[in-house]
């Protein structure tokens, strides 16, 4: 039976797990995991592609006019707004 308690708990720390930042014996624990659930290894493999995606688009695209200001009132944030 697959316990998907023990998939949460694991999953919890998978940002830092893919960022390199765990303790080693954690790490080894979730490649552990994940040599028996593949549900996980889709999850990992899946944030490492967009963690990898995200990190290689080198070019920001321009915001349109008016749309940080009204993203940041949305927010509350109104008082970060560049002057």
């Amino acid at each position: 039976m697959h316990d998907k308690e023990n998939c949460r708990q694991l999953l919890d720390s998978l940002s830092a797990y893919i960022d390199g930042d765990l303790q080693q014996a954690l790490c080894e624990k979730i490649d552990a995991h994940m040599a028996d659930c593949e549900n996980c290894r889709i999850v990992v493999d899946t944030l490492r592609k967009t963690v990898y995606l995200y990190q290689a688009s080198t070019e920001m695209p321009e915001m349109p006019v008016g749309v940080k200001e009204r993203l940041y009132e949305r927010l509350d944030l109104s008082e970060f707004i560049d002057s």
